[in-house]
């Protein structure tokens, strides 16, 4: 039985959550939760997840993600699936690490937003084992953040959980909020078991049924995001930086070929920062077959390690507007 389309638009708001596999632990140190944090932020700057809350647990995670794209099952893909690589090259083991497919409720956030980051952020203390003394020392989780306790990460988007909360002491107020625990309506919805994929009132329900939901476009997030570079933006700033013709890097020699390092970076920063598939990059570069993209890609990223090499690629990056 094939599986059910998750239901996804522009501006959607979802609480995703992925647990191990037979319970087991996903998170064993410091090192395994920054691994998370670092694919998490990579989601945000590749595919402009708005990450507005997470919470890290021993054997499971608690996202609440912002997809202007409507992109959630691409986002997803890239959090669980290159963890998954992390986890295994620090465990020195190999397979997979989560249990299925990760769990995605759509989230009315008119109705709904405060309370679910709220719950989120409440986990640690409020499992059978509480797993702080107090929610502000809990350090994998954005509470610490939002109350000021913490420097939040450049990718955390905290203001709308402020603005609706509506409190000019958005620390202190935050802070109130979460302490009054869980509304008794959120915790009988998670507490079903088999939970629904919706959670809204009855007006948000039906618009989605008959496919009328229309959200207007939030201007002040829509500046943060970053429009996404084409190939022809992409091979201008490889050639600017590294002095060559674009001609040289786009047009494949016929013959036997010697290594072109700047035709490999621009082919490896257009799937990279441009989002862009396999198909058009093969096309674009001449490229006979789409298996011929793959080891220009996997060449770079071996290159990364290199310190030198990897601010050669920071200057072509900040040209395309990745960084400020």
């Amino acid at each position: 039985m094939p599986r059910p389309q998750r239901i996804q638009y522009e501006n959607a708001f979802y609480h995703v959550m992925s647990r191990g596999r037979n319970r087991k632990t996903i998170f064993h140190n410091d090192e395994y939760y920054l691994a998370f944090l670092q694919t998490v932020e990579e989601a945000h700057g590749r595919f402009d997840a708005i990450i507005h809350a997470y919470c890290l647990m021993g054997n499971h995670y608690h996202l609440l993600i912002e997809t202007p794209r409507a992109n959630l099952d691409r986002i997803m893909r890239h959090i669980n699936g290159v963890y998954t690589q992390r986890y295994n090259r620090l465990k020195e083991t190999d397979g997979p690490l989560f249990r299925g497919r990760y769990k995605a409720i759509l989230v009315d956030r008119d109705s709904y937003l405060l309370q679910l980051s709220r719950y989120i952020h409440r986990n640690p203390v409020d499992t059978k084992r509480p797993m702080a003394a107090g929610l502000e020392l809990y350090q994998w989780s954005s509470y610490p953040a939002y109350i000021n306790q913490a420097k939040a990460s450049s990718w955390l988007y905290r203001e709308k959980t402020y603005e609706m909360l509506g409190n000019k002491q958005k620390y202190v107020g935050y802070k109130a909020f979460v302490e009054q625990g869980t509304d008794e309506e959120t915790l009988s919805f998670y507490n079903k078991g088999n939970m629904t994929s919706v959670i809204g009132d009855k007006i948000f329900k039906e618009a989605l049924a008959t496919q009328k939901n229309k959200l207007k476009v939030n201007v002040e997030l829509a500046q943060i995001l970053s429009e996404r570079p084409g190939i022809d933006d992409i091979v201008e700033a490889v050639a600017k930086v590294h002095k060559v013709k674009t001609s040289t890097i786009k047009v494949r020699k016929a013959g036997r070929q010697t290594t072109n390092l700047p035709r490999k970076i621009a082919i490896y920063l257009c799937q990279q920062y441009g989002d862009i598939s396999l198909n058009v990059i093969a096309k674009a570069f001449g490229l006979n077959h789409v298996g011929s993209v793959s080891p220009a890609i996997r060449d770079i990223k071996n290159e990364l390690k290199d310190n030198d090499f990897s601010r050669k690629i920071d200057m072509i990056i900040k040209i395309l507007g990745f960084i400020k």
